[in-house]
């Protein structure tokens, strides 16, 4: 049986540990490695070949959906599995899209992400039962899926910390970039959405349940 390679991306060293624990329930052998940011682990990718990600969107370097995209162009054998503190079914649709096996939200149960791990690895895509159930009743607004996808992923993580009452100076430190540039990211989501103020965009993300 062939050993599986499994890098784990994940900024806090105890939801590393608590991972490489419940991997250890897999029935096949396995190899397990760990990255605390995105930069890290796309070096260890650079250097060894891994059969399976488990990728963070909540990065302190990078976006996580940003880091799935350089790793579909750069490892595109390597399957990425999103799991993350978000819900909401707008992020992992945009996951989907973007080329992840699978998307978890962190409050799954142990099982639920050896068995995911299990499927991914044998070929096939996984979403949990209750992401499914949500993404199943979504009726999706095509105008506003169309919007979406002019955003970048920083566009997006702009407009809902925005959208969360963040002010443009709180956002650049967050983001480690400056005032400006926010600003200008700032007037380019409104300009491709088509708001006017930031009510407008606090709605919308209300509405979508990004916030």
């Amino acid at each position: 049986m062939k050993t599986m390679k499994i890098l784990i991306c994940d900024d806090h060293p105890i939801v590393r540990n608590g991972l490489k624990l419940i991997l250890q329930q897999l029935e096949e052998e396995a190899v397990i490695m760990d990255a605390g940011n995105g930069n890290e682990a796309l070096s260890l990718l650079s250097m060894e070949a891994f059969d399976i990600v488990i990728l963070d969107i909540s990065l302190p370097d990078k976006n996580g959906l940003d880091v799935l995209q350089l790793i579909k162009a750069s490892w595109p054998l390597t399957r990425v599995l999103i799991l993350s503190m978000h819900q909401e079914e707008q992020y992992a649709m945009r996951a989907f899209s973007l080329g992840a096996w699978g998307y978890l939200t962190k409050d799954t149960a142990a099982e639920e992400l050896v068995i995911a791990i299990k499927k991914i690895g044998e070929g096939a895509k996984y979403l949990s039962k209750s992401l499914a159930a949500v993404l199943a009743l979504h009726v999706v607004d095509e105008k506003a899926v169309q919007k979406e996808e002019l955003l970048s992923q920083r566009e997006m993580e702009i407009m809902i910390k925005l959208a969360g009452g963040k002010s443009l100076k709180e956002i650049s430190d967050d983001l480690f970039i400056s005032y400006k540039t926010v600003s200008t990211y700032r007037s380019r989501l409104m300009d491709k959405m088509g708001f006017k103020k930031n009510t407008d965009l606090t709605r919308y993300c209300l509405e979508k349940g990004l916030i």
